[in-house]
């Protein structure tokens, strides 16, 4: 799990996982994971790594780990590939911006989806609601990003 600068072009949605960055500090970076249930939890650690990298107090990390577990854990559910998570830091007002690009909706729910009960569902957008800033989705031709800002800590 490396989180070090890199200015490469974005790998095919396949590729190891590897950040996509400019060389600033807490410029946005970018990671492709593997579409399967694992990546939520690597996606976890990944922001971890970055975020205390960056200097983030604990409590901002630990509502940032919930955002980027319920968009992960969305995407694999409910999407296609490919996965990617962006993390950035403003320079301006040190909000955290987390950003999870998909492939779209699927035809099939995931393997967790089509197991729980329907009252087990749906509280992801109320977590997300509850810690972010804003919150929201860009919808592509061939992508959808769903995106959160998490106020900087006071």
């Amino acid at each position: 799990m490396d989180a070090s600068p890199s200015t490469e072009a974005a790998p095919p949605p396949t590729a190891p996982l590897q950040p996509i960055t400019n060389t600033q500090a807490n410029a946005a970076r970018i990671w492709w994971l593997p579409h399967h249930p694992e990546s939520a939890g690597t996606a976890r650690r990944i922001a971890s790594a970055v975020l205390h990298t960056w200097n983030v107090d604990d409590d901002t990390i630990d509502q940032a780990l919930l955002v980027v577990s319920e968009l992960v854990t969305n995407a694999l559910e409910h999407a296609l590939p490919p996965l990617a998570l962006h993390l950035q830091q403003a320079e301006d007002d040190g909000t955290l911006h987390i950003e999870v690009d998909d492939g779209g909706p699927t035809d099939n729910e995931g393997a967790w989806a089509t197991s729980c009960a329907p009252e087990e569902r749906g509280r992801g957008v109320a977590i997300i609601t509850l810690l972010a800033s804003a919150h929201g989705t860009r919808i592509l031709a061939h992508t959808v990003t769903y995106w959160a800002i998490l106020p900087a800590a006071r």
